[in-house]
């Protein structure tokens, strides 16, 4: 199981770095003149040019990067270009808001979408033809008009959550509450449709299983059957569609963030992005792989223990 454990942690650093490679060289790429826009449209030539020496745009693209990579294995991060923060501050002020959008919505798809899944499998009947229809329109609505509706039903028109957030350093939970209820609705109904169908597929497999039959014919209950056998070996499927349903949520959660006003990570990215502030947008790949990376780790561990051919594998 260590060796199992390391390799997932030496391949989660290997895409790392390949990332941050790829991240910083497209930047540079991207034809946006980041001297330019920080030194402002009315700026001259000498004082753009300026600038790009005082950011150290002017020498070769490999020693910017080794510099900013040794600078960030060390634990620098650098500062905004535009506001002049530690990334490092950015980060840890934005992320939180992200992680907790995230996680609450993937732990509601994870509990709505095994229970829903499981009935469908076992009952059938309209159950089953209810989650086959979802999981047809889920695909078809994205997440960003399930979050226009919910605004206009219950911001705008009933008043009873606010349109846009007010979380803030400091804020209390019930003003978290109020400002993450509608978003992580909007994320939860897009992503539970698919999980479900996941989760449904999953557990009817195991049901036409040789091991089902032969526990049936031995006299053991059919309760006992589905939670001691049939949903320990339809678990690694499930972990796997969740695991990948929390990647496309951490991706996702920057359109949800711009239409709450959520001061999250991804909303954070788009405007550096924008505005080529290379430290912060290079900062938010850090900490999202690193996330991502940490996560799969975890549902590889959890596949690993819940089956061993996955650890030979």
């Amino acid at each position: 199981m260590l060796t199992f454990v390391v390799k997932r942690i030496v391949s989660g650093i290997v895409l790392l770095a390949v990332i941050c490679v790829l991240t910083y060289v497209l930047l540079f790429f991207s034809g946006t003149d980041i001297a330019r826009n920080l030194a402002g449209d009315q700026a001259t030539e000498e004082q753009v040019a300026r600038r790009a020496q005082e950011l150290g745009l002017d020498r070769p693209l490999l020693e910017r990067f080794t510099t900013w990579m040794v600078n960030a294995l060390g634990g620098d991060l650098g500062t905004s270009w535009f506001t002049s923060q530690p990334v490092a501050d950015v980060i840890a002020s934005r992320l939180p808001v992200t992680l907790v959008l995230v996680f609450v919505s993937i732990v509601l798809v994870a509990i709505v979408a095994a229970a829903i899944g499981v009935a469908a499998a076992v009952r059938g009947g309209w159950i089953d033809r209810v989650v086959q229809i979802g999981s047809v329109a889920g695909d078809i609505i994205p997440n960003f008009v399930l979050a226009l509706v919910l605004v206009i039903l219950f911001a705008i028109t009933w008043s009873v959550f606010p349109a846009v957030s007010t979380i803030s350093p400091g804020a209390p939970i019930s003003v978290w509450v109020a400002s993450m209820t509608l978003p992580v609705i909007a994320i939860v109904i897009s992503a539970v449709t698919g999980s479900t169908q996941q989760f449904r597929s999953a557990v009817l497999q195991q049901l036409e299983k040789e091991y089902v039959r032969t526990l049936r014919s031995r006299g053991i209950g059919a309760g006992e059957i589905l939670f001691a056998h049939v949903l320990k070996n339809a678990a690694p499927a499930g972990l796997t569609v969740l695991s990948l349903q929390f990647v496309g949520m951490l991706g996702g959660a920057v359109i949800i963030e711009r239409i709450f006003s959520l001061p999250g990570i991804g909303s954070t990215a788009v405007t550096a992005t924008t505005q080529g502030d290379i430290p912060i947008v290079m900062g938010v790949v850090i900490a999202t792989v690193t996330i991502v990376v940490v996560v799969n780790l975890v549902v590889d561990i959890a596949n690993g223990w819940l089956n061993p051919k996955v650890r030979v594998s």
